[in-house]
């Protein structure tokens, strides 16, 4: 076995007008190309599509606007917009020939006889023969426009402040979506991403015009075999003392974790549904996240449609309760979320196995603009401003990933 090169120069390697995803399995990096089969749905339909897949091993994206189809939301504004070019609500592809590589072992193989095995032998004999690749140079991505100005966005948050006083909701996660007006190359700005900041579910989708690239440090949902597991994330700061210690942020977290473990119990067997960590404190780059884990064992007559159509879009982008929060977010947000908030990940319909991330601290590129959702969890006693400084501190490291320049402040290229 040749010795594992980085994933970048690997995919580096492959031409670009072919479909493409990498996707993170555990520590190992599962690189997929070519494809022979692509599946595109919307609405009820996505969810239909999940439960007649061909078997074999799937990647992509679902949009958080099949949330739409799964929860009754009516439109509230006729000129809702698009931030991007639409994309579908779900959109996978079945890959027979992947690379894996594996940071552990030092070591990377092909498994599977696809379309896509040549491919992926030609650029691992390029790519082994390379040096490792030290920080990439950024994209130079920029100047950024925000759906939201400061003063909109402080409007929203009262708004939302005061229908939780109205007992209308408890938490609801508020967002806003940057945009450049310039198609990022993916591979450019994945190498980007995971040399400066790198996350335990990152990935990258290249189908066609539509690119998605996630910095995501959360997962939505793994499976295996019967066991399911969610780790809702929830909770935000730059100490992690003063994160495990705020009120507020606990709050946040024990709420999410409830509407996670109904979500699983919709679907998983009485009684199964666990909660083996709380409040657990994570580093990620530039900041602390609080993050639990919720558990549950599958009832053997769920099919993955239903398993989705339960827990989606996730709690952790959404809030409590989940159905009305859907239409306080449609009512509040100026443009449709897209990918942004959905999924990005892989699904192995042959082993009953799956691992699907938050998608957040993700661009989508499609559509001539690249653009990257912000957003933060708001409660009875969140502060309006510091609630948009929480957006602005999660914009400043993927931004200056992406050749943007960020003073102290982390406003240059976010319009306010």
């Amino acid at each position: 076995m040749p010795r594992a090169p980085f994933p970048v120069a690997l995919l580096g390697s492959i031409p670009p007008d072919i479909d493409a995803v990498v996707m993170r399995d555990g520590h190992r990096t599962v690189i997929g190309v070519d494809p022979v089969e692509i599946v595109a749905a919307d609405g009820a339909a996505a969810l239909e599509a999940l439960d007649h897949l061909t078997p074999g091993w799937w990647a992509g994206f679902f949009s958080y606007d099949l949330g739409r189809a799964i929860e009754r939301v009516v439109s509230s504004t006729a000129s809702h917009a698009e931030a991007s070019a639409p994309t579908p609500d779900l959109m996978l592809a079945r890959f027979d020939a992947r690379l894996v590589v594996d940071p552990v072992s030092a070591q990377a193989w092909i498994e599977g006889d696809g379309t896509g095995r040549a491919h992926l032998e030609s650029a691992l004999r390029r790519a082994t023969d390379m040096e490792p690749l030290g920080v990439h140079a950024p994209p130079q991505l920029g100047p950024w426009s925000s759906s939201f100005t400061r003063e909109e966005f402080e409007v929203a948050v009262r708004t939302v402040i005061d229908l939780i006083g109205e007992g209308d909701c408890y938490q609801t996660n508020l967002t806003r979506r940057l945009v450049c007006e310039r198609s990022a190359d993916p591979v450019e700005l994945f190498a980007a991403l995971v040399t400066q900041n790198p996350a335990p579910h990152e990935a990258l989708v290249r189908f066609g015009d539509v690119s998605i690239v996630s910095a995501s440090p959360e997962r939505f949902l793994r499976r295996d075999g019967n066991r399911i597991e969610t780790r809702p994330m929830k909770g935000t700061g730059t100490d992690a003392a003063g994160l495990l210690s705020s009120p507020k942020d606990r709050a946040e977290n024990v709420m999410i974790v409830d509407l996670s473990r109904n979500d699983l119990g919709r679907v998983c067997e009485f009684g199964s549904i666990e909660v083996p960590d709380l409040f657990a404190v994570e580093a990620h780059p530039g900041l602390y996240q609080m993050v639990s884990t919720v558990s549950g064992v599958l009832r053997p007559d769920v099919s993955l449609g239903e398993l989705v159509g339960a827990t989606f879009p996730p709690a952790s982008v959404t809030g409590a309760p989940k159905p009305r929060v859907l239409q306080v977010i449609e009512d509040l947000e100026p443009v449709r979320r897209g990918v942004y908030c959905g999924a990005v990940g892989w699904i192995d319909t042959e082993r009953n196995a799956a691992d699907l991330n938050v998608a957040i601290r993700t661009f989508t590129i499609a559509g001539g603009i690249t653009s990257l959702g912000v957003g933060s969890g708001i409660v009875d006693d969140s502060d309006t401003g510091a609630e948009w400084e929480e957006t602005q501190h999660k914009a400043a490291r993927l931004l200056a990933a992406a050749g943007t320049g960020i003073p102290k402040d982390a406003r240059v290229g976010i319009a306010s």
